[in-house]
């Protein structure tokens, strides 16, 4: 027996359906997960539901197929119909899961499909009376009005894809799934499984399918758990670390340089803002100053939210002026917001803490903010740090 006969055979058939069903259980499992965490979705129950449905459907398959039991009429027209509704359904899912907000996926055109099914299915037992009784071999009885709706959904569904995010992978999935179908056909109506390679494709396609929806499914999970993280670790209103998550990034950037700056920003008269101009306002004028913060201190250090109208910027890069930066982020949010921020500024020195040196940093920006506003102070501990610098340079020329 070559190969492509033991894939075109009883065997093949078996391998294809338990990968099938591989696939599917792992599907479950995380269908299982995201309806854990998100009860409120009940997108994700009946996804588990369409997927139990689809492994007891592949379960009476490879039963059928591993037994020496003759399958009736009735069990190819019931199989069909499951493999249809269970189409209907996942799409369903998928487009539910995929769809953009701009765009609300509604339900009643897939309760349509669904109706249109029932009809024809309904009309095919009228029609083909052999269906009924257990005499006939299920391979003899043509499905043409099933089969031939089954090719219409596909085009439906292929042709309607507006808002969907993953628009080329889902296509393919869809463009898989009609490529069995038409192999399917073939094979029956046509070379009545003389053909080994349509044979073999009627077998392997639903293994790529249910494959690219799993891909789908998996990076919809990844694509939770990282939104997950990201909200763990950072402000919801300006996307900046949060402060147990910039701390824990402060010290991570002091054992790794030895030395740090802490640039404490107040945004000037904010609570008046709020007052006057309403929260809406202020809350953007807010993501203002952080995006500013964000830029000045990307590639030099980190940037976070203290609580408030409270920023923190971190510059840890050898060779960068830590008031340099505190000025040009002062600068900037004057010319480019409506307001101003009074910037405080210090450094780590030996045995200092991150918490220390956050406190001195507020303690300097209050300086600024008791003394006009608008500006940025250094720390006195800094000041004397820079002192002593200059007078050693002072030193070192005049010998």
């Amino acid at each position: 027996m070559t190969f492509i006969h033991w894939l075109s055979g009883l065997s093949g058939q078996i391998f294809a359906s338990a990968c099938t069903m591989t696939i599917l259980v792992l599907m479950l499992f995380m269908a299982v997960k995201l309806y854990k965490s998100y009860r409120r979705n009940r997108t994700y129950l009946v996804l588990i539901v369409v997927l139990l449905l689809l492994l007891i459907q592949h379960a009476a398959v490879l039963g059928i197929a591993s037994s020496d039991w003759t399958a009736a009429p009735y069990w190819r027209l019931t199989l069909a119909f499951l493999d249809l509704l269970t189409f209907i359904i996942i799409n369903y899912v998928f487009m539910k899961l995929y769809t953009g907000p701009s765009i609300k996926l509604k339900g009643f055109p897939f309760l349509l499909m669904f109706v249109g099914l029932a009809l024809i299915t309904a009309g095919q037992v009228v029609f083909t009376p052999d269906i009924a009784v257990s005499g006939p071999v299920a391979d003899q009885v043509n499905l043409l009005a099933v089969d031939f709706y089954g090719l219409m959904l596909n085009f439906i569904i292929l042709l309607n894809m507006r808002g969907i995010d993953q628009r080329f992978s889902y296509s393919a999935s869809l463009i898989v799934f009609f490529s069995r179908q038409i192999a399917e056909m073939a094979d029956h109506y046509v070379f009545h499984g003389k053909v080994p390679m349509l044979v073999i494709l009627s077998h392997f396609l639903p293994v790529i399918y249910y494959a690219l929806l799993f891909l789908l499914l998996f990076e919809w999970v990844l694509e939770r758990l990282l939104m997950t993280f990201q909200s763990s670790i950072t402000d919801g209103l300006t996307s900046l670390y949060n402060r147990r998550h910039f701390n824990k990034k402060a010290e991570q950037m002091l054992r790794e340089m030895k030395r740090i700056a802490i640039i404490f920003c107040d945004i000037d008269n904010f609570k008046k803002l709020n007052d006057t101009q309403g929260h809406h306002k202020a809350d953007g004028v807010l993501k203002q100053v952080a995006d500013i913060l964000r830029e000045e201190t990307a590639g030099i250090g980190t940037a976070g939210r203290y609580g408030g109208e409270e920023l923190l910027g971190l510059v840890a890069a050898p060779g960068v002026k830590p008031e340099t930066v505190a000025e040009a982020i002062r600068s900037r949010v004057e010319k480019e917001t409506m307001v101003t921020i009074s910037v405080g500024v210090s450094i780590t020195l030996e045995g200092t803490s991150i918490a220390e040196v956050v406190a001195q940093a507020d303690e300097a920006m209050y300086q600024s903010k008791t003394s006009g506003k608008n500006k940025v102070t250094l720390h006195p501990s800094m000041r004397s740090r820079s002192r002593s610098a200059d007078n050693a340079n002072k030193a070192k020329a005049q010998a």
